[in-house]
Protein backbone atom coordinates (compact mmCIF):
# COMPACT_ATOMS: atom_id res chain seq x y z
CA UNK A 1 0.00 0.00 0.00
CA UNK A 2 1.21 3.74 -0.54
CA UNK A 3 2.97 5.05 2.13
CA UNK A 4 1.16 7.98 1.71
CA UNK A 5 -2.28 6.67 2.28
CA UNK A 6 -0.91 4.32 4.98
CA UNK A 7 -0.70 7.48 7.44
CA UNK A 8 -4.52 8.12 7.44
CA UNK A 9 -4.20 5.22 10.27
CA UNK A 10 -1.28 7.14 12.05
CA UNK A 11 -1.58 5.08 14.85
CA UNK A 12 -3.52 2.07 14.21
CA UNK A 13 -2.10 0.76 10.89
CA UNK A 14 -3.54 -1.97 9.42
CA UNK A 15 -1.20 -5.22 10.36
CA UNK A 16 0.06 -6.95 6.90
CA UNK A 17 -0.83 -10.72 7.55
CA UNK A 18 2.12 -11.48 5.57
CA UNK A 19 4.39 -9.91 8.15
CA UNK A 20 2.71 -10.23 11.28
CA UNK A 21 1.08 -13.45 12.49
CA UNK A 22 -2.45 -12.93 13.90
CA UNK A 23 -2.08 -12.41 17.94
CA UNK A 24 -6.19 -12.97 17.88
CA UNK A 25 -7.02 -11.78 21.95
CA UNK A 26 -3.50 -13.50 23.46
CA UNK A 27 -2.62 -10.15 24.53
CA UNK A 28 -5.58 -9.33 27.08
CA UNK A 29 -4.64 -8.63 30.23
CA UNK A 30 -7.93 -10.21 33.23
CA UNK A 31 -9.69 -7.63 34.66
CA UNK A 32 -9.41 -7.07 38.35
CA UNK A 33 -10.57 -9.58 40.45
CA UNK A 34 -13.53 -7.08 41.73
CA UNK A 35 -15.14 -6.26 38.54
CA UNK A 36 -18.13 -8.31 38.43
CA UNK A 37 -18.55 -10.43 34.95
CA UNK A 38 -21.79 -8.71 34.18
CA UNK A 39 -19.30 -5.29 33.72
CA UNK A 40 -17.43 -7.25 30.28
CA UNK A 41 -20.94 -7.77 28.51
CA UNK A 42 -21.22 -5.65 25.50
CA UNK A 43 -24.72 -4.85 26.27
CA UNK A 44 -24.48 -3.26 29.92
CA UNK A 45 -24.92 0.38 29.57
CA UNK A 46 -23.62 1.12 32.97
CA UNK A 47 -19.88 0.67 31.93
CA UNK A 48 -17.85 2.28 29.20
CA UNK A 49 -15.91 -0.80 27.63
CA UNK A 50 -12.56 1.05 26.81
CA UNK A 51 -9.89 -0.75 24.73
CA UNK A 52 -6.10 0.09 26.57
CA UNK A 53 -2.88 -0.41 26.30
CA UNK A 54 -1.24 -1.46 29.56
CA UNK A 55 2.14 0.07 28.55
CA UNK A 56 2.03 2.38 25.83
CA UNK A 57 2.34 5.94 27.30
CA UNK A 58 1.87 9.11 26.84
CA UNK A 59 -1.08 7.45 25.28
CA UNK A 60 -1.90 4.43 27.96
CA UNK A 61 -0.92 3.07 31.49
CA UNK A 62 -1.77 0.29 33.15
CA UNK A 63 -1.87 2.80 36.26
CA UNK A 64 -4.29 4.98 34.29
CA UNK A 65 -1.65 7.48 33.93
CA UNK A 66 -2.00 8.16 30.18
CA UNK A 67 -3.71 11.06 28.85
CA UNK A 68 -5.88 9.00 26.94
CA UNK A 69 -6.79 7.14 29.60
CA UNK A 70 -8.40 10.72 31.49
CA UNK A 71 -9.89 11.17 28.27
CA UNK A 72 -11.68 8.19 28.46
CA UNK A 73 -12.43 8.98 32.41
CA UNK A 74 -14.31 12.21 31.53
CA UNK A 75 -16.30 10.51 28.36
CA UNK A 76 -17.76 7.84 30.49
CA UNK A 77 -18.83 10.32 33.32
CA UNK A 78 -20.48 12.60 30.66
CA UNK A 79 -22.51 9.19 29.95
CA UNK A 80 -23.13 8.60 33.14
CA UNK A 81 -21.42 5.62 33.06
CA UNK A 82 -18.39 3.72 34.97
CA UNK A 83 -14.81 3.70 32.73
CA UNK A 84 -14.07 -0.34 32.52
CA UNK A 85 -10.76 -0.18 31.24
CA UNK A 86 -9.81 -3.86 28.80
CA UNK A 87 -6.12 -3.94 29.44
CA UNK A 88 -4.02 -5.06 26.66
CA UNK A 89 -0.80 -5.85 26.86
CA UNK A 90 0.40 -6.00 23.31
CA UNK A 91 0.62 -2.67 21.40
CA UNK A 92 -1.48 -0.66 20.53
CA UNK A 93 -1.51 -1.22 16.58
CA UNK A 94 -3.45 -4.09 16.98
CA UNK A 95 -6.12 -3.12 19.54
CA UNK A 96 -8.66 -2.54 16.53
CA UNK A 97 -8.01 -6.13 15.25
CA UNK A 98 -7.45 -7.87 18.59
CA UNK A 99 -9.66 -6.15 20.94
CA UNK A 100 -12.31 -4.30 19.52
CA UNK A 101 -12.95 -6.76 16.68
CA UNK A 102 -13.06 -9.34 18.84
CA UNK A 103 -15.99 -7.70 20.95
CA UNK A 104 -13.54 -8.01 24.05
CA UNK A 105 -13.71 -3.44 24.43
CA UNK A 106 -16.03 -1.13 22.42
CA UNK A 107 -13.91 2.00 22.52
CA UNK A 108 -10.52 2.79 20.93
CA UNK A 109 -8.99 6.09 21.93
CA UNK A 110 -7.30 8.48 19.76
CA UNK A 111 -8.08 7.23 16.18
CA UNK A 112 -8.11 8.99 13.15
CA UNK A 113 -11.31 10.50 12.13
CA UNK A 114 -12.53 8.78 9.03
CA UNK A 115 -10.63 5.60 9.63
CA UNK A 116 -12.18 3.01 6.95
CA UNK A 117 -12.04 0.30 9.04
CA UNK A 118 -14.52 1.43 12.17
CA UNK A 119 -17.03 4.37 13.02
CA UNK A 120 -15.19 7.69 14.18
CA UNK A 121 -17.02 10.43 16.08
CA UNK A 122 -16.71 13.59 15.64
CA UNK A 123 -12.97 14.52 16.44
CA UNK A 124 -12.28 16.43 19.71
CA UNK A 125 -8.76 18.03 18.54
CA UNK A 126 -6.55 18.07 15.92
CA UNK A 127 -2.78 17.43 16.34
CA UNK A 128 0.33 18.25 14.34
CA UNK A 129 3.70 16.70 13.89
CA UNK A 130 6.65 18.84 15.14
CA UNK A 131 9.94 19.32 15.37
CA UNK A 132 11.47 19.05 18.78
CA UNK A 133 15.30 20.99 18.95
CA UNK A 134 17.46 22.29 22.37
CA UNK A 135 16.55 25.84 23.42
CA UNK A 136 19.81 26.59 22.86
CA UNK A 137 19.94 25.41 19.35
CA UNK A 138 21.97 27.98 16.14
CA UNK A 139 19.80 25.77 13.98
CA UNK A 140 16.90 28.12 12.43
CA UNK A 141 13.99 25.13 11.40
CA UNK A 142 10.43 26.32 10.80
CA UNK A 143 9.43 23.87 8.26
CA UNK A 144 10.75 21.42 5.98
CA UNK A 145 11.87 24.16 3.27
CA UNK A 146 14.46 24.94 6.14
CA UNK A 147 17.90 25.09 5.21
CA UNK A 148 19.07 24.42 8.23
CA UNK A 149 17.69 21.32 8.19
CA UNK A 150 20.40 20.07 5.89
CA UNK A 151 23.20 21.47 8.95
CA UNK A 152 21.94 18.64 11.25
CA UNK A 153 24.05 15.84 12.13
CA UNK A 154 21.28 13.96 13.20
CA UNK A 155 17.60 13.71 13.02
CA UNK A 156 15.60 11.24 14.87
CA UNK A 157 12.17 10.16 12.91
CA UNK A 158 9.98 7.09 12.79
CA UNK A 159 10.12 5.09 10.18
CA UNK A 160 6.88 5.30 7.95
CA UNK A 161 5.72 8.59 9.60
CA UNK A 162 5.83 11.65 7.04
CA UNK A 163 9.32 12.53 8.16
CA UNK A 164 10.26 9.45 6.63
CA UNK A 165 9.05 11.27 3.65
CA UNK A 166 10.41 14.32 3.36
CA UNK A 167 13.63 13.60 4.68
CA UNK A 168 13.44 11.45 1.18
CA UNK A 169 12.21 13.76 -0.53
CA UNK A 170 14.84 16.51 0.72
CA UNK A 171 17.82 13.54 0.49
CA UNK A 172 18.34 13.62 3.85
CA UNK A 173 16.87 10.04 4.60
CA UNK A 174 20.09 8.11 3.89
CA UNK A 175 22.10 10.15 5.80
CA UNK A 176 19.86 9.79 9.13
CA UNK A 177 18.56 6.34 8.42
CA UNK A 178 21.80 4.13 10.81
CA UNK A 179 20.69 7.12 13.81
CA UNK A 180 16.92 6.55 13.21
CA UNK A 181 17.63 2.58 13.83
CA UNK A 182 20.00 3.42 16.94
CA UNK A 183 16.94 4.59 18.79
CA UNK A 184 15.24 1.12 19.06
CA UNK A 185 19.01 -0.49 19.64
CA UNK A 186 18.72 -2.15 15.75
CA UNK A 187 16.23 -4.17 17.52
CA UNK A 188 15.37 -6.13 13.65
CA UNK A 189 11.97 -5.03 13.06
CA UNK A 190 11.17 -7.95 10.78
CA UNK A 191 8.00 -9.88 11.79
CA UNK A 192 7.35 -7.49 14.87
CA UNK A 193 6.48 -4.23 15.91
CA UNK A 194 8.95 -1.79 17.45
CA UNK A 195 8.08 1.38 18.76
CA UNK A 196 10.86 4.04 19.32
CA UNK A 197 10.06 5.41 22.67
CA UNK A 198 9.23 9.02 22.77
CA UNK A 199 10.98 9.76 25.43
CA UNK A 200 14.46 8.94 24.42
CA UNK A 201 13.38 10.63 20.77
CA UNK A 202 13.09 13.79 23.22
CA UNK A 203 16.10 13.32 25.93
CA UNK A 204 19.00 12.63 23.05
CA UNK A 205 17.60 16.29 21.48
CA UNK A 206 17.61 17.09 25.07
CA UNK A 207 21.28 16.03 25.71
CA UNK A 208 22.85 17.20 22.50
CA UNK A 209 22.72 13.32 21.10
CA UNK A 210 20.86 14.86 18.25
CA UNK A 211 20.20 17.91 16.79
CA UNK A 212 16.74 17.84 16.23
CA UNK A 213 13.84 15.49 16.02
CA UNK A 214 10.64 14.83 14.24
CA UNK A 215 7.19 13.12 16.26
CA UNK A 216 3.05 13.18 16.52
CA UNK A 217 3.14 16.20 18.63
CA UNK A 218 0.79 13.95 21.27
CA UNK A 219 3.68 11.36 21.69
CA UNK A 220 6.39 13.53 22.79
CA UNK A 221 4.56 16.52 24.61
CA UNK A 222 4.82 14.70 27.94
CA UNK A 223 8.30 14.58 27.83
CA UNK A 224 9.14 18.03 25.84
CA UNK A 225 7.27 19.69 28.93
CA UNK A 226 9.08 18.20 31.78
CA UNK A 227 12.54 19.22 29.79
CA UNK A 228 14.01 22.10 30.24
CA UNK A 229 15.87 21.83 27.34
CA UNK A 230 13.71 21.74 24.60
CA UNK A 231 10.80 23.53 22.79
CA UNK A 232 8.22 22.38 20.18
CA UNK A 233 7.73 23.71 16.73
CA UNK A 234 4.70 22.74 14.75
CA UNK A 235 5.22 21.91 11.13
CA UNK A 236 2.87 23.55 8.62
CA UNK A 237 0.41 20.97 6.67
CA UNK A 238 1.14 22.12 3.68
CA UNK A 239 3.63 19.65 2.65
CA UNK A 240 4.20 17.36 -0.64
CA UNK A 241 6.43 15.09 -1.53
CA UNK A 242 8.09 14.78 -5.04
CA UNK A 243 5.48 13.77 -7.22
CA UNK A 244 3.30 16.50 -5.61
CA UNK A 245 0.88 14.35 -3.35
CA UNK A 246 0.15 16.02 -0.30
CA UNK A 247 1.71 14.66 2.96
CA UNK A 248 -0.34 14.71 5.53
CA UNK A 249 1.09 16.53 9.10
CA UNK A 250 -2.03 17.70 10.75
CA UNK A 251 -4.66 14.93 12.17
CA UNK A 252 -8.04 14.87 13.54
CA UNK A 253 -8.36 12.33 16.34
CA UNK A 254 -11.98 10.81 17.02
CA UNK A 255 -13.06 7.67 19.55
CA UNK A 256 -13.67 4.66 17.04
CA UNK A 257 -16.59 1.57 17.70
CA UNK A 258 -17.62 -0.75 15.52
CA UNK A 259 -19.52 0.12 12.20
CA UNK A 260 -22.72 -1.80 13.52
CA UNK A 261 -21.85 0.23 17.16
CA UNK A 262 -24.35 2.99 15.74
CA UNK A 263 -26.40 4.04 19.14
CA UNK A 264 -22.83 3.77 20.66
CA UNK A 265 -21.15 6.17 18.26
CA UNK A 266 -23.96 9.04 18.74
CA UNK A 267 -23.70 8.81 22.85
CA UNK A 268 -20.35 9.08 22.31
CA UNK A 269 -20.67 12.24 20.00
CA UNK A 270 -22.96 13.87 23.02
CA UNK A 271 -20.55 12.77 25.51
CA UNK A 272 -17.48 14.60 23.63
CA UNK A 273 -19.15 17.66 23.89
CA UNK A 274 -20.40 17.67 26.92
CA UNK A 275 -17.01 16.50 28.59
CA UNK A 276 -15.17 19.00 25.83
CA UNK A 277 -13.72 21.51 28.57
CA UNK A 278 -12.47 19.00 30.51
CA UNK A 279 -10.61 17.38 27.41
CA UNK A 280 -9.46 20.42 26.77
CA UNK A 281 -7.85 20.85 29.71
CA UNK A 282 -6.37 17.53 29.89
CA UNK A 283 -4.78 18.06 26.66
CA UNK A 284 -3.52 21.25 28.06
CA UNK A 285 -2.03 19.92 31.05
CA UNK A 286 0.13 17.27 28.80
CA UNK A 287 1.22 20.05 26.68
CA UNK A 288 -0.14 18.75 23.67
CA UNK A 289 -0.05 21.97 20.78
CA UNK A 290 -3.56 21.98 19.02
CA UNK A 291 -3.86 23.44 15.88
CA UNK A 292 -7.18 24.62 13.97
CA UNK A 293 -9.18 23.08 11.66
CA UNK A 294 -11.98 20.90 13.96
CA UNK A 295 -15.35 21.35 12.16
CA UNK A 296 -17.70 23.72 14.32
CA UNK A 297 -20.40 22.34 16.52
Amino acid sequence: MDLVKRLASRRFPAMNVFFLAPVLAAGTLSIPAHAEDDALSASNTEVLRICAAADELPYSKLDKSGFENKIGEVVAEAMGRKPLFVWFSRPSIYIIRDQLEMKMCDVVMGVDTGDERIATTKPYYRAPYVFIQRKDTKLDIKDWTSPDLAKATKIGFTPGSPAQIMLEKLGLFREHFNYMHSLTNFQDKRNKFTRIPPQRMVSEVADGTADVAVNFAPEVARYAKASNNVFLTVIPDNNVRGDGEKVPHHFDQSLGVRKDDTALLSALDLALEKAKPKIEEILKDEGIPIVAGLPRS
